[in-house]
């Protein structure tokens, strides 16, 4: 896809205020002691108001890759992974899962999430994930939208590796949710969407908290955590503009074909995409220079 995105149809494109973020649509975090209630759960683009809790189990309409993402849950729960829900039920519409505690890593951050204690954690989470995903075998599942061939391997990677799809207990990474993007990728193609995210790989003026100024020393660091080999992180620095432009053209897509929660979410998230995939350009090198 070429950059920047001219705004068709159905996508309006309006600039986020500065120093807004790269994901500005915040809700409201409950305090710690605070009990989470049953019934819809906030949050979400693709599933906005239709992802419901119910004690411990959550019901939302079944994954894209329908049996695909069901036999990939069921891989990682035969193999002892706790970092993913356990697929509980389902139907032609609907999944029910089990509920991870914890809390999602929607804005505004806490100072915990912000940590690098908190991006070692990412780190190791991703590791332990692709660890148990490695046995894995994606052959004869249709999977959802592929990513570039040149990323793509045997393995089954995460592919969306967002700050809200990764579930936090006492400051550290413990698990993962939202496989819907799921599907034959591999490490690098995880840890490039990571970095973009949680170095993070933005414009300075959309970094507004303690990681201003930070993102290559906290890129080489989540690679050192990872304890990626020496061609893996060149691999990493590599697929971050590769994994820019994959991300942003789901969104666009969506956005394109009318899709609601995906117009919302691309007008808050146009301008700051805009600028973060001008700063990975202009610093492609010193992205090689930081992964060693």
């Amino acid at each position: 896809m070429d950059w920047p995105v001219a705004p068709g149809p159905g996508l309006p494109q309006t600039p986020v205020a500065e120093g807004g973020g790269m994901h500005a649509m915040a809700v409201r975090r409950p305090q710690p002691d605070e009990p989470q209630p049953d019934g819809p759960m906030a949050g979400g683009t693709a599933n906005r108001g239709l992802v419901r809790r119910a004690g411990r189990t959550v019901r939302r309409p079944r994954a894209p890759g329908g049996a695909a993402t069901h036999a990939l849950l069921g891989h990682l729960a035969a193999a002892g992974f706790d970092g993913a829900p356990r697929l509980l039920a389902a139907d032609a519409t609907t999944e029910t899962l089990t509920y991870i505690e914890g809390w999602a890593a929607v804005p505004p951050l806490p100072e915990d999430m912000l940590s690098e204690r908190a991006l070692i954690s990412v780190a190791e989470l991703l590791r332990r994930y692709h660890q148990a995903v490695a046995s894995f075998d994606p052959a004869g599942y249709r999977w959802p939208r592929p990513v570039p061939a040149r990323f793509a391997g045997r393995l089954v990677s995460h592919n969306d590796v967002h700050p809200a799809n990764v579930i936090f207990r006492g400051g550290q990474a413990v698990a993962l949710i939202d496989f819907d993007l799921a599907g034959p990728g591999s490490p690098a193609w995880d840890l490039a969407a990571a970095a973009r995210h949680w170095a993070p790989l933005y414009d300075e003026r959309d970094v507004a908290d303690s990681r201003q100024g930070q993102a290559l020393r906290r890129f080489r660091l989540l690679l050192d955590a990872y304890r990626l080999p020496a061609a893996g992180r060149r691999e990493v620095a590599e697929a971050i503009l590769a994994n820019h432009d994959w991300s942003c053209a789901i969104i666009t897509d969506a956005a394109q074909a009318g899709h609601p929660g995906f117009i919302d979410y691309w007008r808050h998230v146009a301008g700051p995409m805009t600028r973060a995939r001008h700063w990975c350009e202009v610093h492609h090198a010193d992205l090689l220079a930081a992964a060693g």
